[in-house]
C-alpha cells in the first residue's frame, strides 16, 4: 500500500469534520474537485471506503472513522516534532523545558479537582506549555474515546474494574498497557495508568433520620461503573429513580432532601453542610481515576511532564 501522504490526511479530516467535500474545500481554501480528488486517491491506496456519500454530505464509514482517527494522530506528531526538536537542542546545551499546545481531556470532577493543582505546577517548570482543555462527559468512548480519536493528548478517565481499596500514596512508574480489569480494554495503541484511587460513599440530607428510605439518585456517566455490581448485591440500596445531568446536579438534589446518593471522593469535594457523608466500609466500590495517551505521545516532553505533576498531586 501506497502511504498517504500528510495533506491526503489533512483532507480527510476536514470532510469528517466539515460533514461534507463542499465545506472541507472551504475550510482547507482549495476546491471540492481537489477534495474529492484526494479522497479517491486515498481510498484507493488504502483499499476501502472511507466515507458514505449523499445528498447531505459525507459521513465516515468504520475504515473511515478509524482512518481519520489516525490520521489526526499522525498530524498530531507532526505538529509536535518541532517542539520536541527544539527543547531537546537547549537540553544539550542545559536544563530545558517542554513547550507547546498541550490538549487535555478530563471529565468534570477531574477538570475541577485534580488538574488545577497538577498544571499550576507544570506552568511554573514549563511556562512554554499553553493547555487546552476539554470536559467530556465519561459516556461511551468518553474522556479515553478523545485520546484514541486524536482530539487530546491525553485523558483523565475512570479506569473500569475493581480496586480494593484506595491508595495511600502515589502511583509511580512509566506508562504501562491497558490495565488488568478493564472489560473491553483500550483501543490499540493508547497506554494507561492509574493515578488514584477514590471510595464511593453515601451521601444523603444533613439530619435525615432515615436516608436509607429516601430514593436514590443517578446520573447517566455513573452507569457504565463496575459498582452496578455492588450496587445489585446491596439489599438496602433501591433502583435509582431520578437521573440527573452529572454528580454536581445529584449532590445539589441530595442537599434539597430529594433523595440519597452514592458518589466518589471527587464528587464529594464540593458537598456543603446541607449534606451528610457516610463509609461504605472496607468492602465498599473505589473508583480508579488514571491517565490515558497515546503509545507515540507518552515518550513527548509536555506529555510526560503533565503525568509527572499529575502523580505528584498524591505524593
Amino acid at each position: 500500500m501506497t502511504e498517504l501522504a500528510p495533506q491526503e490526511l489533512r483532507v480527510l479530516v476536514a470532510v469528517a469534520e466539515a460533514g461534507g467535500f463542499s465545506a472541507a474545500a472551504h475550510r482547507l481554501g482549495i476546491t471540492q474537485s481537489a477534495v474529492s480528488h484526494s479522497v479517491r486517491g486515498s481510498e484507493a491506496k488504502v483499499g476501502a471506503v472511507l466515507f458514505d456519500r449523499g445528498r447531505a454530505g459525507a459521513s465516515p464509514t468504520p475504515a473511515g472513522e478509524r482512518a481519520v482517527a489516525l490520521g489526526r494522530r499522525i498530524l498530531r506528531l507532526y505538529e509536535v516534532l518541532g517542539a520536541e526538536a527544539r527543547a531537546a537542542g537547549r537540553a544539550a546545551a542545559g536544563p530545558g523545558t517542554a513547550e507547546g499546545v498541550l490538549r487535555i481531556a478530563a471529565f468534570r470532577s477531574a477538570a475541577l479537582h485534580l488538574l488545577p493543582p497538577a498544571l499550576e505546577r507544570l506552568a511554573a517548570r514549563h511556562p512554554g506549555i499553553r493547555p487546552e482543555i476539554r470536559v467530556v462527559r465519561e459516556l461511551g468512548p468518553g474522556t479515553a474515546g478523545e485520546v484514541a480519536a486524536g482530539r487530546a493528548d491525553l485523558a483523565i478517565a475512570t479506569l473500569s474494574g475493581p480496586a480494593s481499596r484506595p491508595l495511600s500514596g502515589p502511583l509511580s512508574g512509566p506508562p504501562s498497557g491497558p490495565p488488568s480489569g478493564l472489560p473491553d480494554g483500550l483501543p490499540d495503541g493508547l497506554l494507561s495508568g492509574e493515578l488514584t484511587r477514590e471510595a464511593y460513599s453515601l451521601v444523603h440530607p444533613a439530619g435525615h433520620p432515615d436516608p436509607k428510605a429516601l430514593p436514590l439518585l443517578d446520573w447517566d456517566e455513573n452507569c457504565g461503573s463496575y459498582t452496578r455490581d455492588w450496587w445489585r448485591a446491596q439489599d438496602w440500596i433501591p433502583r435509582a429513580t431520578v437521573k440527573a445531568e452529572d454528580d454536581a446536579m445529584v449532590l445539589t438534589m441530595v442537599g434539597r432532601g430529594l433523595g440519597m446518593a452514592i458518589l466518589p471522593e471527587l464528587s464529594l469535594r464540593e458537598a456543603t453542610d446541607a449534606v451528610e457523608i457516610a463509609g461504605l466500609g472496607p468492602q465498599g466500590p473505589v473508583r480508579r481515576v488514571g491517565y490515558v495517551t497515546t503509545a507515540e505521545l507518552a515518550s513527548t516532553l509536555a506529555v510526560r511532564a503533565l503525568i509527572r505533576e499529575l502523580r505528584a498531586e498524591r505524593g
